[in-house]
C-alpha cells in the first residue's frame, strides 16, 4: 500500500480502565478525522435513565434486561454546539443532557453488571460502530464489541495515576475532593471490570498498548493520532 493513499482507519476501538484519559483523547481523535466520537457508557446511562424514568426496579435484571433489549437508542452526531460530544436519542427524544443526572450517575453501576442488558446494548454499539467513521470508547471494545476494529488501542495507567488526575480534575473545577477516596475507588472499580464474568476488562490480544503514566493528554494524543495517519 501506497503512503500516499492510505486512509485513516474507520473504527477505532479505544479501550482502558476508569479514568486512563481514553473519553478526552477519543474525543479529540474524533473531531480530527470528523469522525463519531461513542463512549459506549452513554448507552448504559441511557438504560438507566429509562429505568429511573419509568420508576422501574433496577435490581429485577429481567425487567432491565428486557428494558435494554428494546430500548430504540441511538447515538449521533451532535446536532447542537453545546458542549455535547454526541446526541444521544431515544424513539426520537434527545435525551443527552437528561441523563446526566446524579441519579443515573449512582445506579449506572448496577445496570451495567447485568449480563443481559451487556449482550443487548453491545450488539446496539456494534451495529453503530459498523456505520464507520467512529471513535468507540470503552471497556470492552476491542475484544466484545468491535472485534475487528481496523485500530485497536488500549490506554493504561496505574491506579495512582489515575486518581492523581481525577483528584487534580476536581479541584481546579473548584469542588473538594479525597485523594485516598478516589483511588480506592479506582481500585474497587478496576477490580469489578476485570474480574466480571461478561466481556472483562482486559486488552484484546492485537491491541496497542500505551501506558500514559509519564505522558500528558497531548502527547497521548499526538501517538494516537500518528497511528491513524
Amino acid at each position: 500500500m501506497g503512503a500516499m493513499t492510505k486512509s485513516p482507519p474507520s473504527t477505532i476501538a479505544l479501550d482502558g480502565p476508569a479514568a486512563s484519559g481514553k473519553s478526552t483523547v477519543g474525543r479529540r481523535l474524533a473531531d480530527s478525522l470528523g469522525y463519531l466520537f461513542f463512549d459506549t457508557g452513554i448507552m448504559y446511562r441511557a438504560v438507566t435513565w429509562i429505568a429511573l424514568d419509568h420508576d422501574m426496579n433496577l435490581k429485577d435484571e429481567a425487567a432491565i434486561t428486557e428494558l435494554a433489549e428494546r430500548a430504540e437508542i441511538d447515538i449521533r452526531q451532535p446536532s447542537q454546539d453545546d458542549g455535547r460530544a454526541c446526541d444521544v436519542v431515544i424513539g426520537e427524544k434527545d435525551v443527552t443532557w437528561d441523563m446526566r443526572s446524579g441519579d443515573v450517575d449512582a445506579n449506572v453501576s448496577v445496570v451495567s453488571a447485568y449480563a443481559g442488558v451487556r449482550k443487548a446494548l453491545s450488539e446496539r454499539q456494534r451495529q453503530i460502530g459498523l456505520r464507520g467513521k467512529v471513535v468507540m470508547v470503552g471497556r470492552d471494545i476491542g475484544t466484545v464489541v468491535l472485534p475487528d476494529a481496523d485500530l485497536k488501542i488500549y490506554m493504561d495507567a496505574s491506579a495512582e495515576e489515575r486518581a492523581r488526575r481525577r483528584y487534580s480534575e476536581i479541584i481546579e473545577r473548584g469542588g473538594t475532593a479525597d485523594y485516598d477516596e478516589i483511588l480506592s475507588k479506582i481500585i474497587e472499580r478496576d477490580r469489578l471490570d476485570s474480574t466480571r464474568a461478561v466481556a472483562p476488562l482486559r486488552p484484546a490480544a492485537n491491541a496497542i498498548i500505551i501506558d500514559t503514566d509519564q505522558l500528558n493528554e497531548e502527547q497521548v494524543y499526538l501517538r494516537v493520532l500518528q497511528m491513524c495517519k
